[in-house]
Formats: structure tokens, sequence, C-alpha cells
């Protein structure tokens, strides 16, 4: 097992269980403890959990959207297969918008490399699309982070895409099901999402199958407005079938 899927399955646990111990870690894991504590200090300093005597225990309330660093050990597999997807069904030439997330982050690591304009809402993404490697153009906005997320919000970036047209969005989401449609926990980040979406011929929702069906308290759009989705094959098959029903083609990875 490598770090990276041995800290998610830790990440995974924490955030499960709320509290677990070293030795529970180990077991699950099948590490030994010295390295478990090692990982459990790493992911500590992300900000994934927090270290407490014997083990670890989550940072998550309830009803909070789980932190950027930690969601960026969740489902890494599948959204690498999801960024894949999604690039390729972005044509050479195309203007593109590119929302926050760790799914994205995954796109951007892509896009950069191809002959392509991107404006991404994400610092991290921006950095990745600023390493002056490939072809890629990028376009960046104004607004403001939010806290540990990166994402851009704000009056000015809210101008910025008003002030723009694009070729495709490519939005992540916190929830999205047929009935309430795309969701997100943040309501700067859902006004965000609205005006990419106004903003673009195209939209492309990127998104593991653990949001499919569920409900975030801050609406986006109506799943009529959505013309793609990309997720993975861990997807509720009565979701992906309500979701076709309004429309969208829906892509399993």
């Amino acid at each position: 097992m490598s770090n990276a899927d041995r800290h998610g399955m830790i990440a995974q646990a924490v955030r499960e269980s709320g509290r677990i111990t070293v030795q529970e870690l180990a077991d699950l894991t099948g590490a030994s403890e010295m390295t478990i504590r090692r990982d459990l200090d790493t992911l500590s300093a992300q900000g994934v959990l927090e270290r407490v005597r014997g083990g670890a225990r989550t940072l998550l309330l309830r009803g909070e959207e789980p932190p950027f660093a930690l969601r960026a050990h969740e489902a890494v597999d599948a959204k690498r297969r999801i960024a894949a997807e999604v690039a390729s069904l972005i044509a050479d030439g195309e203007t593109v918008l590119l929302d926050s997330g760790t799914t994205c982050l995954q796109i951007a690591q892509l896009l950069r490399r191809r002959p392509v304009t991107v404006m991404s809402l994400s610092l991290q993404a921006i950095q990745v699309l600023d390493q002056g490697f490939g072809p890629s153009t990028l376009m960046v906005p104004g607004g403001r982070p939010r806290a540990a997320e990166g994402a851009l919000t704000g009056p000015l970036t809210l101008a910025s895409l008003s002030a723009l047209r694009f070729d495709t969005a490519i939005i992540g989401c916190c929830g999205l099901s047929a009935a309430e449609g795309l969701t997100a926990y943040d309501l700067d980040d859902a006004a965000v999402k609205k005006a990419a979406i106004a903003s673009s011929r195209r939209i492309v929702v990127a998104t593991d199958g653990s949001k499919l069906g569920h409900t975030a308290h801050a609406h986006v759009s109506p799943a009529t407005l959505l013309h793609t989705l990309v997720t993975d094959d861990t997807a509720s098959a009565d979701e992906v079938a309500a979701l076709e029903g309004t429309g969208m083609v829906v892509k399993i990875v």
C-alpha cells in the first residue's frame, strides 16, 4: 500500500469513527504502529485530523463541509479517472472555466498540458496551471479566497465571471440530485457556481458517486441546466437514472 493510499484510508477511518487508536489503524492498514504515528503526525500538520494521545480524532463537526485537506485524501483513484474523462471532453482551443475543489484540482493537472485557455476559481489549481509547463493559457479572476479552501469568491469574482463567456464550465459540487439539483455548503460558493453556469455554453459536473443523491443547504441550479455529469462507478444506479431523465448525459468511469 502506498503512503497516499494509507493516508486516505486513515483519513476516512477517522472521519467515520470520530476517534480511533493507533492500534486500530495498524490493524486496518497492516502498517506498523510506528508508521501509523508518523502518518498521523503528517495528517495532523495538514489539518486533516487532530492528534490525541494514543490515536487521532476528527476535526469535522456534524453538518460541516469536510475541509479541502481531508477531501484531498478521499476517493483519489476515482477522482483521477473522472479527471481523465472530463479532460477528454475538452477540445483544443476551448475556453474553460474550472471550479474549485479536489476533483477540479486533478483536472487542472491534465488541462495544463493542453492548448486551452483556463480560468481557475481555485488558488491550488492556479498554482498547478501556472507551473510554466505545457501550452495552456491561464486566466485569473479577482476575488478573495475562502479560508482553508482556496476557492475564490466575492464581488470581484462575480464581476470577472459576468464579463466573460466560456465554452465549458467544469463544476464541482457538494450535492447533486434530480429532485434538488446542484447544491453547495457555502452561500458565497453557490453564488460563484451560479455565475459560472450563467457565463458558460456547456456545463460539465465532475464529482464522485458519494455526492449523488445528497443535498447541501445552498441551492445552485436545477439539474435541467446541467449538460454532462462525469462520476465514478460507486454512484447510485437509481440516482443516475433519475439524472438522465432530466436530460443530462451521464458518463461513469
